[in-house]
């Protein structure tokens, strides 16, 4: 029996005594659930590939909040998709836009004349056209850098992943059960940090969240003590809030801190807490003789620091918004500009300059919303940063490293299945072995020049495919 068969199995009784005590079970999927037989020890294999399901239909309540799954596809074109369209939410201002083109259009038509000249229309939109260059780009600069620190998230994440399960030593001394399942657990708080991170962007404080609550339950933090203590209020939205908030009415949007401003008892901050149980899970294993080179030390509390960077980067990016007084002069300058259109064009265009006006501020106010809209790259818009996505990536990533033994390297460099020489020998390193010295030195310094011998003929064939297709 292999080492991860004992696991499985170990796993599968844990499982199943878990299962039997409904006072402190978690309600998981029955396809997450532990299996009861034994395993084999899991190797790359197309059929342990996840099976490729239709994808449902987007439901109409989800339609206009997100993140945007990246994952789905679809085959309309851009100009005609409607999810993640700023459209929605310029419904009315077009509205109240075209209101105004009508009033202004008839004045002139029948009471008095209120043409402009259009030099205003010039001077104007420059002013204007600067303000949303200088919105947008830092908008995007903003979301930009909460991508960059997401993607370093996940590289510390990995990196302190296989300094827990490859580089970590298993001391003899104790029982090999315990040993696997500290591991196990320090790559759960990995886990953790990044849920409780992305949860505190959300200004999601407590820990009663299902995909938190399991990972965390255990941990001695203030976030957990304020959810056992006061159960936190449930986020309710009637039709017309719900309805103002995706049409973007300023008057129905909730305060996004609420919950923060609300609580009771001190919340804390459950990643930087969620931190401190990783160094001391480092300063465990280091003390328990697992990781005893000064390199791996050195590793692990580097990619600590980047976690640490990342929690307070991300806490910048988010607390530190454009300054009030640039994004009230950008408003007021764009909508003053969109005011104006009316006076301008109904002199050259008539009754034209209703569609004109409204199909000219859908350009200027499209571009100011999607600036207001991806300032914060944390929250559940459909533009904003898909979190969870990024959540389960890290999770997944830490499931694939925990999923091989740690053994030694000559169980696949010394494996019958290696071709070392590909593709000048098909040979495997058992064939390799009976052969001289020589010989192999021979065939790997002649490598590079057959390489591209083979490579220079297949494109010549290629060439000769294309041109035999062409005549």
């Amino acid at each position: 029996m292999s080492a991860a068969g004992s696991i499985a199995s170990t796993v599968g009784v844990t499982a199943y005594a878990v299962e039997a005590d409904n006072h402190q079970r978690t309600e998981r999927p029955p396809s997450l659930e532990a299996p009861l037989e034994r395993v084999s020890s899991p190797t790359p294999s197309t059929s342990h590939l996840p099976k490729i399901h239709h994808q449902a239909p987007l439901e109409l309540e989800n339609y206009f909040v997100g993140p945007r799954d990246l994952s789905r596809h679809t085959k309309w074109p851009l100009l005609m998709q409607m999810h993640g369209s700023i459209l929605p939410k310029m419904i009315i201002p077009l509205l109240l836009v075209g209101a105004w083109a009508t009033c202004i259009t008839l004045i002139s038509k029948k009471v008095h004349p209120l043409e402009v000249n259009s030099v205003l229309l010039t001077v104007t939109g420059f002013v204007v056209s600067m303000g949303l260059s200088f919105r947008s780009s830092t908008a995007y600069e903003r979301y930009s850098e909460g991508r960059r620190l997401w993607a370093s998230l996940s590289t510390a994440s990995q990196a302190l992943g296989r300094m827990f399960w490859i580089h970590a030593k298993d001391p003899e001394t104790k029982d090999t059960r315990e040993t696997l399942l500290n591991k196990v657990s320090a790559m759960n708080l990995l886990a953790a940090f990044s849920v409780a991170l992305k949860h505190d962007l959300r200004f999601e404080p407590y820990t009663g969240h299902p995909d938190l609550h399991p990972l965390v339950r255990h941990l001695n933090t203030f976030a957990r003590t304020a959810t056992e203590t006061v159960a936190p209020p449930e986020k309710k939205t009637g039709f017309f809030k719900s309805t103002g908030e995706n049409l973007g009415v300023s008057f129905a949007a909730s305060n996004p801190r609420k919950l923060v401003k609300r609580a009771e008892l001190p919340l804390g901050n459950l990643p930087l807490e969620i931190l401190s149980h990783i160094a001391l899970t480092v300063d465990f294993m280091i003390q328990n003789g697992q990781l005893t080179l000064p390199i791996q030390q050195t590793i692990a509390y580097n990619n600590m620091t980047v976690l640490n960077d990342v929690l307070t980067g991300c806490q910048r990016v988010l607390n530190t918004p454009l300054p009030v007084a640039y994004s009230i002069a950008i408003s007021q300058i764009t909508w003053v500009y969109v005011l104006l259109l009316p006076f301008q064009l109904v002199k050259l265009l008539g009754w034209i300059a209703i569609p004109a006006t409204v199909a000219a501020s859908y350009i200027i106010l499209g571009l100011l919303m999607i600036g207001h809209e991806i300032e914060n790259p944390f929250g559940t818009d459909v533009n904003d940063l898909p979190l969870d996505s990024y959540c389960d990536q890290i999770q997944h990533d830490l499931d694939i490293i925990a999923s091989y033994e740690r053994r030694g390297a000559e169980s696949f460099l010394a494996n019958p299945n290696n071709v070392p020489l590909y593709p000048v020998s098909s040979a495997p390193v058992d064939v390799w072995m009976q052969r001289s010295e020589a010989a192999l030195r021979e065939t790997i310094r002649t490598k590079p020049n057959r390489t591209f011998e083979m490579f220079r003929t297949r494109r010549g064939k290629r060439h000769d495919e294309e041109m035999g297709k062409m005549e």
